[in-house]
């Protein structure tokens, strides 16, 4: 499985502060990009999986509204987290 818990809790320890703060928006964005670069490998290799794209959209629509609340709340926090997940605006 490519999410397990030391790799979930090495994410939320690294973005949200602690392994046990997983509700931190900085942890879930990263987490979720976790999640979205693994389904970008799988669409690659099966392009007709038609539930996952669904489900990559809708998980890129949530770590966008996240984006956009943490960018609204601190902008330094948003700029830092860009550019260290690689994500382009």
């Amino acid at each position: 499985m490519y999410l397990t818990k030391e790799v979930k809790a090495e994410i939320f320890k690294k973005h949200g502060g602690s392994e046990g703060n997983t509700g931190s928006t900085e942890g879930q964005v990263a987490l979720f990009t976790h999640r979205i670069n693994h389904l970008t490998q799988h669409l690659k290799n099966n392009h007709k999986d038609y539930n996952t794209e669904r489900s990559l959209v809708k998980l890129v629509g949530k770590r966008r509204s996240l984006l956009d609340y943490l960018k609204k709340k601190d902008i330094a926090k948003y700029r830092s987290l860009i550019k260290e997940l690689n994500i382009r605006k």
